[in-house]
Formats: structure tokens, C-alpha cells, sequence
């Protein structure tokens, strides 16, 4: 594939001059810290992304006729007034729109019952109220709740961002009012306000977002999520892969540039300090100050710092504290009609077999012929109005579940697109699964798909470099808001984190490790500048 003229590719390119920072990979935290550190410090960073485009789970890929998002299903907090969506403005130079999905943006579906998410958090309390009454103490404590673990992550990341001795102080005062919801699990916060199973399952109908099921997922990353959508769910004018191209020429106009096709093979250590990075395909090292990691803790600690200095800094440690998300199927549909012909909605549907999302997920993973746990569908081209003009007469969907790695592992060693018949035959039995699901709920598309193709977790550890397939980085348990080692600053000098590992997962949490990332760096809250 041809590379979007915005980024180079690493066969073409040539270092002009030194720069101030490298960054190693593309995802929306990497491209993130990049500008930040462009425009507030003029500083010239270099991005080195492995895959043929930028952008990580922010791309889009295309076939013939068709086009969809791997990762940018819909963002929330992208109205006007939102830091969210000042931040995007200033890291794209305001070249990035926005499409409002409409005034329902999630529809829970557990078995033949539906709930809609409306947009404004007063509408959501009211349908809530209306599905449920006799609940409404409980869902007005719900929504105090969530308000009050979001407002309590403001210090909590704060502290992230500062030097380790001065955290040692002001640390846990910063951190206690947030943790107060961290460490506890979102079915644990939820039964203690409520014993009604279909509100619990009503008010963690998007649990697919973050990945965990609520006896299992933090509360404080649910209360992100969910918070996330109070203001509507929005789409990127033009596609999820404007994102990248959008910001790319904050980047190069500082000295810096965007290089694809560009694997590193090892973060250069000299004494106590990263100085580089050494290239996979030529053994080139290219040096600059400050090396920033947006590849994952995983492979940071376990792949790309020399092993001797992991093990030495603690930093393999460390890993043994965490674990990894689970993977999944995304099922990506083409057909050769256009959204308004389909009818298709701009909302996404959640679909659930009963209440119970631990015993859905619990039986699945033990059975994979077990129902499907959840099947998240989304509709790309009647979200985004600028998807007819780029592809006449075409409509998109994806089909997303749960996958694990355990399932796929034997594949491990082979190549993509050459995996052999019985992979090709259970994904094929997988896709048939997909197809069913999407049928049932959207039953004027079974005769009209034109294309029908699905990735496994397999194809997520080939193109994003996660090696177990990997969805949302590390889980998000109540255990992982108490790393304090998840932070920009790294115990070797001149190597920092960014993107969603330090923060939260989905586009905007990954920016956030961005912001987080560029304010250690610079010794200064960037966000002043971005939302004064």
C-alpha cells in the first residue's frame, strides 16, 4: 500500500539534521506528545511507525470500493467547550471536523429488550429513570458516582506527570480521592447501590469499550467511558484516518517528520541513559535526547530495552504486575449500497444474550461455541457524511467480540495472509458467527453483502506489534490504577512512556497520556496552553 503523502516512508528517507525527540510508534498518544512538543516547544521530533501508515488504532485500511476504522468507532467530549475537543483543535491546527451521530449514540440490547443512551446527561438520567422506575435513588447515586471518580482523576494524573521525589510527597494525597472508586470494581460500586441485575447490566451495557465485564473492570475506568458519552458520540469528518494526516503537519512544521515502514528493533542505552534507537530493517541507530515510547509498556520493558538494562532497572519487574487486555474479532462489512438506502443507523448497538455479562463472558471463554458474550456493531458510513463522496454507492459495518489469544496461538509463528486452511476455516466459521449476529438485529443487509472480511487477534499483534493480540493495552482492574510506575518518566534517564498505558484506553484517554507525556518532558502543564 502506498503511503498517505503526509508520512515517509522509511526506504526514502533521509535524517535532515538532529532532532530533539524520537518517538516510536504512531498511535494517537505518540502523534499526541509529537505536536504538543512541536508547538509549546518548537522542539523537531521524529515519529518511527513499524506499519505502512500512521495512526495505530486511529487508522483506517481500505478495499476495493470500501473503507473502514480499526479503532474509532465514535469519541465522545468533542463538542465545542470541551477540553477534548480544544485539544484535538490545537494538535491539528483545527483541521480536524467532527460529525454528531445523532441524539441516540448506544443502544443496549440484552436479549430482545433494547435501552437507548441519549445524548445530555439530564436526557440519559431520564430514560434511565423511565426504563427503571423505583430505581431512581439508585441511578441518581450511579451518576454522583461517576462525576465524583472523574473529577477525583484530575490530581490522580497530575501526579503522573511529576518527578518521582516530588510524588513521593504530594503523591497520595493527590491519588486518594480518585483510588477511593479505582480500587474498587464497577459491580461492586453498582450492588452497593442497587440489587436490580437488569439496571446493572443496563448501566454496563458499554463495558465493551474498555474490555473487562464489571466484576472484573475498574469503576474508575467505566466512570471515564461512560462519562465520556454524556455530551453524544462523535465521528472524524472524512474518516478515522484524518486523525493522523490532521496532525502530521503540526509535526513537520516544526523540523519533524512522520515515518512509516519504520521498525525499531532496540532502544539504544549508553551508561544510564537512552540516547536512540536502532532501525530493524538496516541496523541504523538514529539519536536524539529524549526517546518516547508509544509501543506499550510491553514491548518497552520486555522487547526494545536491552534486556540486561530491564532486567537491572527493575523494569521486567514491573510487567509481572500487570496484564494484558483481552483480544478480539472485529468482522469488517462492505456493501454496494449507500447507509440511507440500507437504512442503516448512526447509533452503535450493543448486543448482550441475557443480564449476566460475567457468566456470558465466563462461558465463552470456556466454550468458544458458548453465545457470542457481546457483538458490538458499528456503522462507519452513516456516521461519517463525508463517506459517499470518497465511496459512491458503498456502505460499512464492523462486528466486534471478544477473541483470546489462547484461541489463536498456534498461528502465532505464520505469516499474514498465509496462515494455512484450518485458521482460514475457523475464521470462517467465526465470520459465519458475525454475520448471524449482525442479521438478527440488522436483517435488511443479509442479501446485500458485497465484502466480508475478519481480523483475529492474530492480526492485531501483526499490525499493531502487541504480542498477544491485544485490544486496550494493559487491563484495566482496580490492581492497575495502583502502578505508580505507569507514568511518563521511566527509571532510565532520557526514555519516557506515552498513550494509553499511562492513562486510560480509547483515543482520547491515549491523547491524554500525550499530554501527560509532553508535560514531563517540558516541566510544564501543556494544557495551559491548549485550554487556557
Amino acid at each position: 500500500m502506498t503511503p498517505t503523502p503526509s508520512f515517509q516512508s522509511y526506504k526514502r528517507f533521509r535524517p535532515d539534521g538532529a532532532y530533539d525527540a524520537i518517538v516510536v510508534g504512531s498511535g494517537i498518544g505518540g502523534l499526541g506528545t509529537a505536536a504538543l512538543l512541536a508547538k509549546q516547544a518548537g522542539r523537531r521530533v521524529l515519529v518511527l511507525e513499524r506499519h505502512y501508515t500512521a495512526g495505530g488504532y486511529t487508522h483506517a485500511f481500505r478495499r476495493p470500493g470500501y473503507e473502514w476504522d480499526v479503532g474509532v468507532h465514535y469519541i465522545g467530549s468533542v463538542e465545542p467547550g470541551t477540553t477534548v475537543r480544544a485539544l484535538f483543535d490545537y494538535v491539528t491546527d483545527g483541521a480536524l471536523g467532527w460529525a454528531d451521530i445523532g441524539e441516540v449514540y448506544d443502544r443496549i440490547v440484552i436479549g430482545q429488550d433494547i435501552y437507548d443512551y441519549p445524548r445530555g446527561l439530564a436526557n440519559l438520567k431520564a430514560r434511565l429513570k423511565a426504563y427503571f422506575p423505583g430505581d431512581e435513588a439508585a441511578i441518581d447515586g450511579y451518576f454522583t458516582a461517576v462525576r465524583a471518580a472523574v473529577a477525583g482523576s484530575q490530581l490522580f494524573f497530575a501526579d503522573r506527570a511529576m518527578p518521582a521525589l516530588v510524588s513521593a510527597v504530594a503523591g497520595p494525597l493527590l491519588r486518594r480521592r480518585f483510588l477511593k472508586y479505582a480500587d474498587r470494581t464497577t459491580r461492586q460500586v453498582l450492588e452497593g447501590l442497587t440489587r436490580n441485575q437488569r439496571l446493572i447490566a443496563v448501566l454496563t451495557g458499554q463495558y465493551g469499550d474498555y474490555g473487562l465485564p464489571p466484576a472484573e473492570s475498574s469503576f474508575a475506568m467505566h466512570a471515564f467511558v461512560t462519562g465520556h458519552y454524556f455530551g453524544g458520540g462523535y465521528y472524524p469528518v472524512g474518516g478515522a484516518g484524518r486523525i493522523a494526516a490532521a496532525i502530521a503537519p503540526v509535526i513537520q512544521a516544526a523540523g519533524g517528520a512522520v515515518v512509516v515502514d519504520a521498525e525499531v528493533a532496540e532502544i539504544v542505552v549508553e551508561g544510564r541513559r537512552a540516547v536512540g534507537v536502532r532501525m530493524a530493517a538496516d541496523g541504523t541507530v538514529l539519536r536524539a535526547p529524549v526517546v518516547v515510547s508509544d509501543a506499550g509498556v510491553g514491548n518497552t520493558f520486555g522487547r526494545l530495552v536491552p534486556r540486561d538494562v530491564a532486567e537491572g532497572r527493575g523494569l521486567l519487574a514491573n510487567l509481572a504486575q500487570v496484564r494484558p487486555s483481552h483480544g478480539h474479532l472485529c468482522l469488517y462489512v462492505g456493501l454496494q449500497h449507500t447507509a440511507a438506502e440500507l437504512g442503516l443507523p448512526r447509533a452503535n448497538y450493543w448486543v448482550y444474550p441475557h443480564e449476566q455479562h460475567e457468566r456470558a463472558v465466563a462461558e465463552y471463554l470456556a466454550n468458544p461455541d458458548a453465545p457470542l458474550p457481546l457483538a458490538y456493531i458499528s456503522f462507519p458510513s452513516a456516521k461519517d457524511p463525508d463517506f459517499e463522496r470518497r465511496h459512491p454507492g458503498r456502505a460499512t459495518i464492523e462486528v466486534v467480540t471478544l477473541a483470546p489469544w489462547a484461541w489463536f496461538e498456534r498461528w502465532a509463528g505464520t505469516r499474514w495472509m498465509r496462515r494455512g486452511d484450518d485458521y482460514e476455516a475457523l475464521k470462517a466459521q467465526l465470520t459465519g458467527r458475525l454475520l448471524d449476529a449482525l442479521c438478527a438485529r440488522v436483517p435488511q443487509v443479509r442479501a446485500r453483502i458485497d465484502h466480508a472480511e475478519l481480523s483475529t487477534p492474530l492480526s492485531t499483534a501483526h499490525f499493531a506489534g502487541y504480542a498477544r493480540g491485544e485490544l486496550y493495552g494493559l487491563d484495566h482492574t482496580p490492581s492497575r490504577f495502583r502502578q505508580s510506575w505507569l507514568r511518563p518518566r521511566t527509571p532510565l534517564a532520557g526514555l519516557y512512556l506515552t498513550g494509553q498505558d499511562i492513562s486510560t484506553c480509547g483515543v482520547a484517554g491515549a491523547l491524554f497520556g500525550g499530554v501527560l507525556t509532553a508535560s514531563a518532558i517540558t516541566g510544564r502543564n501543556v494544557l495551559r496552553a491548549v485550554n487556557p
